[in-house]
This record gives C-alpha cells, structure tokens and sequence, in this order.
C-alpha cells in the first residue's frame, strides 16, 4: 500500500499518441495502491478494508472510493492534465462504453514478485495480484511504475531487503520486455518514493541514534539510501532495454526528487504541519500507530489535509500528490518530458 507496500507496478496505458507523447485518447491503468481507484473496493464484498471507510476520500469525493488517500491519486492529475475522465475501476459495474477512454486495474496490494515467492520468505503481500496481470494487454503504449519496499515493512534486515531488489528489477524488467514484445511502444517507468520520510517507516524503525536521520528532514537515511539504490539499478536496467528496442520510448519518471523538494522544504511549499507527520492516525512521535490506524476506532484525523504530506502514514494525502504529478508534468523528472502540448487547461490549475 502506498509507502508502505513494494516490490510492485503500477501500469498506465496511453492509447493514439500522437509523437513522443503525443496526445492521447485512453489510459489503461495497473499497479497497486498508488493507482487503485475502486478494484479493492468492488473486489472483497466480505471483508472491510480501512480505505473503504471514512475519512478516506473526503477531501475531493466527499466519500470513500477505494483510493488510498483523502483525495485524488497521481494517476488522477495524469488523466484530468490529458483531457481524460478519472479512470473507472475494472471491477466496477460497469459496461464496455465506460472504458472508451480507459480503465484501471491496479489493486491494492498488487506485488512484482508472485505470492509463492514472497511466502517461501514468509513475506506476506496483501493480495495474490502480481504482474502476471499485464498479458491482457497488447499493442498499447504503457505507462510503467515500480517499486521496491514490502520486504522492508515485513521489517527484514538490510542485508536481506537489498539481496532481494535485483529479483525485483529482474521481474519489472521481464515485464517490460513482455510489454514491448506484445506492441507496446511507450512505457513510461518511475522510480521509488524516498521511503526513509514515511511517517510508518519512521515508527517501525525508530532509531535513537542521531546520525541515523538526515538533520534537514528528518528522514532517516538507510531506507532512503534503499529507494536511491533501487531507482539506480533500475536505470541502469532501462538503459540496458532502450539499447535492445531502439524503436520503443521508455521514460524514467524520477519520483523520488520531487518528493523531496517537498521534505526539504514543506513550509515554503504550503504543508505546514510539516512532512513527517500523518494527518491521520492513531498517535505517536509521528501520528503512526499500527494498533490504531486511519479509520480505526482510535484513530482521529487532521482538519485540513492539504497542510500535510502524510495522510495516513503509508500513503500521501492529494496536496502531496498534486505536487508530484505537476511536477512530473511540468518539471524535468521525466525524460524526455511531457509535451506542454498536449496538456489541458486543467494542467494549469494542478
């Protein structure tokens, strides 16, 4: 979920482009809870996951819809910046007409690694999707995200976490060949969060040693030493692709500076009840409390949103999410970048 989950793809599809972006007609979504729009929330009528229950939702829908924040996601900015609708959940009630303009599969809890291999490590992912899903899809222009994390809130030693991000890049990488093999001639591939600023991260490894955290952010430096060292072998990865499919355009979208311009100055940037701590949660040092998490009895949440980054310890509240995807409309954190042209008026007000 979010911060919290990795070792996952997030996958959106754009249809009809135009150039190297081009302007597009579809987006087809996959991944995990930085993506998923309501599939959890149509997905499992006999249980009751806290997403799908107040305050999520509250800031833009006035309701829970399965996201896993107060508001809209990244890939809510992408679509709205493009023209498009926000995307309907596959597993919706819906007819064939609502997907014209694209559809999203990501699920919360979606993982890179299959479950079986996660289970032998007793690592246990929140649902049994992994990338395996992405072979419906053929002759599309993808929009690929990656991440690298859940063995790290299943609190396994460095030394383990980092043995297991190689598999991890192998797999995303094996899906992307896949994806190009099928027809896909745009994939667009972002990069970590810098996870050591998760007001979860920062309670399950609490450290009283001082060199432990950076002094600007207060984030703590080995978990964001991890993000930087997968987004490194996971370039590394994508250039060793571009040289095999010389035809194809695959992007690097660089999620980890943008965030951080918002951990290294969140005041001046309008979240002034700072970075760290989430707006909503069950107390501790950094609002995090895993016996009373957001929605739980216990829990309470923050008045306005907007003023903070975290939302719920594990995942970013819309504010945070704004920042990040008009930055990677408008800013050079994708290469090549964004056509300008192609941007609606909505673009504008992100």
């Amino acid at each position: 979920m979010g911060f919290s989950q990795a070792l996952c793809l997030l996958l959106l599809v754009f249809s009809n482009t135009l150039l190297v972006w081009g302007c597009y007609t579809s987006i087809f979504s996959f991944g995990d809870s930085l993506a998923d729009t309501g599939n959890l929330l149509n997905s499992e009528a006999n249980t009751s996951p806290l997403i799908l229950h107040p305050p999520y939702g509250e800031t833009y829908f006035h309701r829970p819809t399965g996201r896993a924040s107060d508001g809209r996601l990244i890939i809510d900015y992408i679509a709205q910046s493009v023209g498009l609708p926000l995307l309907s959940p596959y597993l919706g009630n819906h007819g064939s007409e609502d997907f014209r303009q694209g559809v999203n599969f990501a699920v919360v809890g979606a993982t890179a690694l299959d479950a079986a291999f996660l289970n032998e490590r007793d690592i246990v992912p929140s649902t049994n999707n992994s990338l395996e899903i992405v072979t419906i899809f053929s002759k599309l222009h993808y929009f690929l995200w990656a991440r690298s994390e859940e063995m790290i809130f299943e609190q396994r030693n460095v030394e383990e976490i980092l043995t297991l991000v190689p598999k991890v890049i192998d797999t995303i990488y094996s899906a992307i060949k896949m994806l190009i093999d099928n027809g896909a001639v745009t994939l667009v591939v972002p990069g970590n969060l810098p996870i050591g600023c998760s007001a979860a991260y920062l309670s399950i490894y609490e450290s009283q040693n001082k060199d432990d955290y950076d002094p600007l952010t207060g984030c703590l430096n080995w978990l964001n030493q991890f993000s930087k060292y997968h987004n490194k072998l996971f370039q590394q990865e994508l250039d060793r692709l571009r040289k095999l499919y010389l035809h194809i355009t695959i992007i690097y979208a660089d999620f980890y500076n943008p965030a951080m311009q918002i951990y290294q100055s969140p005041a001046g940037l309008g979240f002034i009840k700072g970075a760290l701590t989430a707006c909503c949660g069950g107390g501790g040092p950094y609002n995090y409390n895993v016996s009373a998490k957001c929605g739980n009895q216990g829990a309470s949440t923050c008045d306005d949103p907007s003023m903070f980054v975290s939302w719920d310890g594990t995942h970013l509240t819309e504010a945070a999410y704004r920042w990040i995807a008009s930055s990677l409309l408008r800013g050079p954190f994708t290469t090549p970048r964004f056509s300008s042209s192609c941007l609606s008026a909505v673009a504008c007000k992100i």
